[in-house]
């Protein structure tokens, strides 16, 4: 019977897909059954033979012998446990000796959250990277910039795009923290309290976390405290939003009545108009980013769990930490495919800039009638929002405007000459790019 969910065809790379899989978990669960015996042997708790043998055996469990056992256990873990004891002879009498299934199943996603997570990380650096790079190519070219979808002042392409470079970077610092929060190991028994150890429990989980390389939470209930999956689950919500604002604002350059940016060609047209080449690949960003807000949502009402826990959240967890690692990873794939695929039209933004007029430097006039004639801000402000309703609104350009109203009798040549040039109002944009550049640079280097 072919898949039922896209995830398992069209969504996600083909390395995340694999980690995600079900032969993944299963064989992750083994390991961390494989790491307990030899906590559970350095404590004396089984024989010290029992580390080899389970570090060999767990490795000869499939999820065909599970899935067979747990339809007649009704229980995943348990039918795990059953699995190893039956490949391990004498030794698989210690199996899950002590363990409760969240000791195996979080400390399994701890495992597997980790690889996630390095895939996500490298995947969104290289979005970065070329983010900077365009930015640093694209530093000078001079544009409108818009507010409300309306022109508002002039700005440079590689201002914009270093923008996108320095709220992107927010998110990989925001992974690393939530890695080092929720990529822990959850190892002490029924309720959090290692009772089945004796005072032996810190032996266990000592020996058992440093074969997977994990720390412990200091302290548990039977879970791994949920604010941590939920904590994840926002944080990608939060990168797939960003990203889809990066997305938005290559669809909207690309309409034709803007066509600042183009899809080279290559990309996919229309099934029937042959003329169009679409910016598919951005518009999935945008979708995938929808599904991503709504599964952090489902990973907010996971944190309430009754007393020690409950089960409520396991059977919502199965579908949401899979599918939210492979949409991210899917976003972020195709954000770094269409960035490379787009060509930056600096003639058409030249041209969108003319359209205004000169309006879009009209603060800079205000500005200079402020500061060289003593004019109030305010009433300046009037003087130029009655010539932009009147003149504007006619088609009149604000150098035209400025003079037939005399008010470009109040200010020098200069002054006007120097406000009118788009190019000489972009403030700090230079020295601004190069700052965002530093921090953007700093900050991948930490984790």
């Amino acid at each position: 019977m072919r898949s039922v969910c896209p995830l398992d065809y069209r969504y996600g790379s083909e390395e995340m897909r694999s980690l995600l899989s079900r032969d993944s978990i299963i064989k992750k669960m083994a390991e961390v059954e494989a790491a307990a015996m030899k906590g559970l042997a350095a404590a004396g708790l089984a024989p010290p033979e029992c580390a080899d043998v389970l570090s060999r055996c767990s490795r000869l469990v499939t999820p065909e012998d599970v899935d067979r056992l747990e339809r007649e256990i009704k229980h995943e873990t348990a039918a795990l446990a059953k699995a190893l004891a039956l490949k391990c002879g004498e030794c698989g009498s210690y199996v899950h000796l002590g363990l409760t299934s969240s000791d195996v199943i979080d400390t399994a996603w701890a495992l597997i959250i980790r690889e996630a997570l390095r895939i996500i990380k490298s995947r969104l650096r290289s979005v970065i990277e070329l983010l900077l790079r365009m930015s640093a190519d694209f530093r000078d070219v001079v544009m409108v910039g818009r507010t409300h979808g309306r022109h508002a002042l002039p700005i440079t392409f590689g201002f914009k795009l270093a923008n996108y470079a320095y709220e992107l970077v927010r998110s990989y610092e925001r992974l690393c923290g939530v890695e080092e929060r929720v990529v822990r190991g959850k190892l002490s028994g029924a309720v959090g309290t290692m009772a089945a150890w004796g005072g032996a429990g810190f032996k266990v989980e000592s020996e058992t976390l440093s074969t997977l390389s994990l720390e412990p939470h200091p302290i548990s209930t039977q879970v791994a405290p949920r604010d941590g999956y939920a904590e994840l689950a926002s944080a990608l919500a939060i990168l797939a939003s960003q990203l889809d604002r990066l997305a938005l604002e290559v669809r909207e350059l690309v309409r034709d009545e803007i066509g600042e940016l183009e899809i080279k060609a290559g990309f996919s047209g229309s099934s029937t108009m042959p003329h169009k080449v679409n910016p598919v690949l951005a518009e999935r960003v945008s979708g995938i980013a929808r599904l991503c807000r709504g599964l952090a949502v489902s990973a907010l009402e996971n944190v309430v769990l009754m007393h020690e826990r409950d089960l409520s959240n396991s059977s919502c967890e199965r579908v949401l930490i899979p599918h939210i690692l492979l949409l991210t990873d899917q976003a972020l794939i195709d954000t770094l495919t269409y960035l490379k695929g787009v060509r930056v039209r600096a003639d058409a933004m030249a041209r969108n800039l003319l359209r205004s007029g000169g309006w879009e430097l009209s603060e800079c006039v205000m500005i200079k009638l402020v500061l060289k004639t003593g004019m109030p801000r305010h009433k300046a402000h009037e003087v130029l929002e009655k010539l932009a309703r009147t003149a504007g609104s006619k088609g009149v350009g604000l150098r035209e405007a400025l003079e037939s109203s005399g008010v470009a009798d109040l200010l020098s040549s200069e002054d006007l000459d120097e406000c009118l040039d788009p190019r000489k109002y972009l403030g700090m944009y230079s020295e601004l790019i190069d700052r965002a550049a530093t921090y953007v640079r700093e900050r991948l280097g930490r984790c």
